[in-house]
């Protein structure tokens, strides 16, 4: 998942490897807008020629093939087109369909099964002791979450004394759950929600006190992770800070490079993920670890719904980034 994706939750970039079980049909690219679907071949799919996309669409329904069309530069679509005329090897084709699906599975998650990612991350529970720490600077402030998904980051600044927070996401799904949460707390006056992407904060300069992004933001593409940086910047007044939890190992170097100081709080035993159920950790690990064997034959031995972080081949969520803005 693109850092301008987000959910933005991007905890499972930290993935050391890709794991999960693709359910998603070609049919299911019809979720996305025009808008997403420009971002998407700029990012997730800059690695498909027209060729492998015409071929990946080569089944496709008539809207999944005039989306692709609306999103491609008008000088690469007469090709798609030329290209999905012409006969093509049934192998070759579901070839080329599996690898652009599995190159949106996350970013189909959060748009069509977002439930699901609810599940996924709802244990993933953050250490404690990072929102304690960040207490000071949160309590009473305005706060924008960057990639709030459905809501974990945005509600655990409430709970520590955030006046208001605005929480960004751009999918659908995912703030369409962190709506139904505002509901039912009755936050509607301390959470706004509003979909909008790390590239274009759709906030004026100079609106919060602090803002923060939760294993959302990423060093994939520099040039992009400047932007992303710069953004949050400009919608931070002078003395707040930008504080960027959950970061991935890799990200660290370039991140003190700009100026952050990176904060892990100490973690005694090992860190899990911890399920509501253990039917809802097997249905979990089929769906987002199918492929790695070693989790249901955890689970299975021990009958528990934990999984430790390890297990999963991810940085357990322990730490943070944090600047301090200067303009």
């Amino acid at each position: 998942m693109s850092m301008f994706e987000q959910p933005l939750n991007n905890d499972h970039l930290f993935a050391s490897d890709q794991t999960f079980t693709n359910p998603f049909q070609i049919d299911d690219v019809q979720i996305f807008d025009v808008e997403t679907m420009r971002e998407l071949l700029a990012h997730e799919l800059s690695d498909l020629s027209v060729v492998d996309l015409a071929l990946a669409l080569h089944h496709a329904p008539p809207g999944a093939v005039r989306l692709m069309q609306r999103a491609l530069p008008a000088e690469d679509r007469p090709r798609l087109q030329a290209k999905l005329r012409q006969p093509a090897p049934e192998w070759e084709v579901r070839a080329r369909e599996r690898r652009l699906l599995d190159a949106l599975f996350w970013e189909l998650t959060y748009w069509k099964t977002p439930d699901w990612y609810e599940d996924l991350t709802e244990g993933e529970q953050l250490h404690p002791g990072i929102f304690r720490r960040l207490r000071p600077d949160l309590r009473n402030s305005v706060v924008l979450d960057v990639g709030a998904g459905s809501g974990r980051a945005t509600l655990d600044a409430l709970r520590q004394g955030a006046r208001a927070v605005y929480a960004i996401d751009p999918s659908p799904g995912l703030l369409r759950i962190l709506n139904h949460k505002i509901e039912a707390r009755h936050l509607r006056d301390r959470i706004t929600p509003l979909q909008g992407r790390f590239d274009a904060l759709p906030l004026k300069a100079d609106t919060v006190d602090v803002t923060l992004s939760c294993a959302a933001f990423t060093v994939e593409d520099e040039a992009k992770a400047r932007v992303a940086l710069s953004e949050m910047r400009r919608v931070t007044r002078t003395g707040g800070l930008v504080v960027l939890i959950w970061p991935r190992p890799q990200d660290l170097r370039w991140l003190a490079q700009q100026g952050f100081q990176h904060v892990a709080v100490p973690v005694q035993g090992e860190m899990k993920v911890y399920y509501r159920s253990l039917a809802t950790a097997l249905r979990i690990a089929e769906r987002f670890y199918g492929r790695n064997q070693e989790v249901k034959r955890y689970l299975m031995q021990h009958r528990q719904p934990m999984i430790p972080f390890s297990l999963l081949g991810m940085h357990p969520p322990h730490d943070y980034c944090w600047v301090r803005v200067e303009k």
